[in-house]
């Protein structure tokens, strides 16, 4: 007996169903609303019908990062292009790239992943006709306008020589004035397209597969006053303005905890810590900040430091050792993530925890969009996961005063004019941002 594996479908609805149906009668398919409404299923179910038949041989699936396009195009919790087409593809480079190799009814076909999400990610799809361009989270794409550097404006000029030309993108609601509805998704909408533009938005209501248990579920992570709610779960444009942790500022005393707070430590104990290290300058000061997970899944600020960027280079040295060996005596703390635009400073770092000899790996944070360790902060305290001790006053005060920049609010863009002290949240989401995966 033959066994074959299959994809587990659950129902489509209605709306998805007409999305489908009608996608490949149109030249650009652009798929907007709430997290888990199933866009991107949609999208990979259209790409695959399409890739059976194109005549063009060469593809782009792109994300904001290379992980991010190979997760949410390529697998898709289980719905991706690699099972769709399963037992017919296989994953590989083709010149220096990655790329899914398919086989088809019209031959093979060759899927490059990329990131476009830097200015300089325009280098990687340079060379190729592309038939198809899928892309997951456009409005994370890089675009200027250059259109020399644009990533957006290069892989659609990439799909100039195809024979079959597609494109289906896929975003999350932002700000309402956002370049990206302005100069592409509501200028088509308005203005038409040769060849056809198909527009659908979603609310996580059109996904039949999600039960009313797992809504709630979905729901219960965010504050119900943030933007990230207005845009993931209500599937609505929302401009970021005013207080970036709301949900904090209301009632800070539900995330502080210890000391003269009266409240205790979370469940779990803290089953280890990293430290983040932000590098002042100018109007900036140097920040450590010393995170604590614990083995239920909550994150707990346990220790801080603040000074002016006036110290030298071994007075800072000095004063990390301080705190390291500080937090050390403590908790389980391994890891130092220090910000990578100050390579210097970090050989300093290293060399005095060396010196030291202290058991600690000191090296570049991730630096992951700052908007990204906002969201995974926001969601955290939308859980109740996320707590500060009372003693770290200057973590306290920032959370309590960090606003989004009352002048670019088409932008999504933290305030960062000196008035804030934003250099005790970057510390933070240094520590954080390496267990954002697991912790969310």
């Amino acid at each position: 007996m033959t066994r074959t594996a299959t994809i587990p479908w659950g129902r489509f609805g209605e709306k998805h169903r007409r999305y489908i149906r009608a996608a490949l009668k149109h030249r650009m398919c652009v798929a907007e609303g709430a997290i888990r409404s199933g866009k991107t299923i949609d999208h990979c179910v259209i790409a695959a019908a399409y890739l059976e038949r194109t005549p063009d041989r060469f593809h782009l699936a792109s994300g904001a990062t290379i992980a991010n396009a190979k997760l949410n195009i390529g697998v898709c919790n289980g719905f991706g292009l690699e099972n769709l087409f399963r037992g017919r593809c296989r994953w590989g480079r083709y010149k220096d790239n990655e790329a899914l190799f398919i086989r088809t009814a019209t031959g093979e076909k060759i899927v490059i992943f990329a990131g476009g999400g830097r200015s300089d990610s325009y280098r990687r799809i340079l060379g190729n006709s592309y038939g198809l361009w899928i892309a997951t989270e456009i409005n994370e794409h890089y675009d200027g306008q250059d259109s020399r550097t644009s990533f957006v404006k290069v892989a659609a000029g990439r799909q100039i020589a195809a024979r079959q030309p597609l494109t289906l993108w896929d975003l999350n609601p932002c700000a309402p004035g956002a370049a990206i509805y302005r100069d592409y998704i509501d200028k088509y909408r308005r203005d038409g397209l040769a060849g056809g533009y198909l527009y659908e938005h979603f609310t996580i209501h059109d996904n039949a597969t999600i039960t009313p248990e797992r809504l709630r579920e979905i729901e219960s992570r965010y504050d119900v006053n943030s933007v990230w709610y207005r845009r993931d779960i209500l599937g609505e444009r929302a401009a970021a303005e005013g207080l970036i942790y709301r949900q904090f500022a209301d009632g800070p005393e539900a995330f502080i905890v210890d000391g003269a707070s009266g409240r205790s430590m979370p469940p779990g104990g803290i089953r280890s810590a990293a430290i983040g290290v932000d590098f002042g300058g100018g109007t900036s000061a140097h920040a450590f900040c010393c995170l604590g997970f614990t083995g239920q899944g909550a994150v707990v600020v346990l220790d801080e430091y603040r000074q002016g960027a006036a110290l030298t280079p071994t007075a800072l040295a000095a004063d990390f050792v301080d705190f390291a060996r500080r937090c050390q005596a403590r908790w389980l703390v391994t890891d130092a993530w220090c910000d990578s635009a100050e390579q210097t400073l970090i050989n300093g770092l290293r060399s005095a925890a060396a010196a030291a000899r202290l058991p600690l790996n000191v090296g570049s944070a991730l630096k992951k969009p700052i908007n990204e360790r906002i969201r995974a902060t926001c969601m955290l305290m939308g859980e109740g996961r996320f707590f500060v001790r009372s003693e770290c006053r200057n973590t306290i005060d920032a959370l309590l005063s960090a606003v989004w920049d009352p002048g670019r609010l088409t932008q999504d863009v933290r305030l960062d004019d000196g008035t804030t002290n934003i250099d005790s949240l970057d510390a933070m989401e240094y520590a954080l941002e390496r267990e954002m995966g697991y912790l969310l």
